[in-house]
């Protein structure tokens, strides 16, 4: 337990540096080591993850040593450990003062097989910004960048400006498509760039019938967490539902007192990990949505009662985590 405490420390340290200027003297081997240090951590997460005492009991020191306010890194509980890879990535991605041989080991350590052409120091910073803006999707499968889905998603926003009859067209495509896909496509779509005056008609018709249909919406808010994010900063009408939903998830949740987690009654409900997840990338996002979050977590855990204490609420919880 101290071990596991002292390691915390250490990497906490780690991650206050690599927000700073300091990184300028940070080696590709530096950056190697920082990597596989925070990946170790997050196997030890997934190896104790599940045990619900050992959990509650690393939760509870970890408490104690850090104190009711936390480290700034970030690194607040136990679950956190899931990630500081996705911590330190982005801080590095984020830093001008990373150098570029170190900048290319990060990008290497990203995304194995991305090749030398990097090299030159303006590529490599373009290549640097670019990815640090897109951070929402930085460790997801590259939807944005897949050159299919984006063909797709440009032919049914095509297909709706054609359709006599959009939202049975729609209808049509969800019974008939594999539905993941269908979805994948949808979410590329709702994020091309917007038309000079606003989102373009065909949008507002996707949008308008996913606000209508809630089997969809539902599925389609399953999606991964920093894509949903990444469409709520875009759409507030399906931001406002996305948090609907969060918030009826969270509802279904209850606290078992023998693994010291809050635990799903049915299978197909959220669980815990998935629900923080998408609330800490929902809480990262930029105002108006991030105090969007903060205002519905604070008024779900006045309702619960205002508890300060874990374990009584699971809002509480959420914003203790957060």
């Amino acid at each position: 337990m101290d071990a596991l405490l002292q390691q915390l420390e250490r990497f906490s340290e780690v991650l206050s540096v690599s927000r700073t200027n300091h990184v300028s003297t940070w080696g590709p081997e530096t950056v190697r080591r920082a990597l596989q240090w925070a990946r170790y951590l997050r196997q030890v997460y997934r190896r104790f993850g599940s045990h619900g005492r050992i959990r509650a009991a690393l939760e509870r020191r970890l408490r104690i040593h850090w104190g009711p306010e936390g480290p700034k890194s970030g690194l607040t509980s136990f679950r956190a450990l899931g990630r500081g890879d996705v911590l330190l990535s982005l801080n590095l991605l984020q830093n001008r003062a990373l150098g570029d041989a170190a900048g290319r080991a990060l990008l290497q350590q990203l995304f194995p097989g991305a090749g030398t052409g990097d090299a030159d120091a303006e590529a490599l910073q373009t290549r640097l910004v670019r990815l640090a803006r897109r951070r929402a999707a930085l460790l997801l499968p590259g939807l944005l960048e897949d050159p299919v889905l984006l063909t797709q998603a440009q032919l049914l926003l095509g297909r709706l400006q054609e359709a006599g009859d959009p939202s049975g067209w729609l209808g049509r495509l969800w019974t008939r498509a594999p539905r993941v896909h269908f979805l994948q496509v949808m979410a590329v779509a709702l994020l091309q760039p917007l038309e000079e005056l606003g989102p373009s008609e065909e949008i507002h018709v996707l949008v308008r019938w996913l606000l209508e249909q809630s089997e969809v919406l539902a599925a389609f808010c399953r999606l991964p967490a920093g894509l949903l994010t990444s469409i709520a900063e875009r759409h507030p009408a399906l931001s406002r539902a996305y948090l609907v939903l969060l918030t009826d998830w969270g509802q279904k949740l209850h606290y078992d007192l023998q693994e010291g987690a809050w635990v799903s009654a049915d299978s197909q409900d959220v669980p815990w990990e998935e629900l923080l997840r998408r609330f800490q990338s929902l809480s990262q996002a930029p105002p108006p949505l991030k105090d969007e979050v903060l205002t519905l977590l604070e008024s779900c855990k006045a309702r619960d009662g205002n508890f300060e204490v874990a374990g009584l609420s699971v809002w509480t919880d959420l914003l203790l985590d957060l």
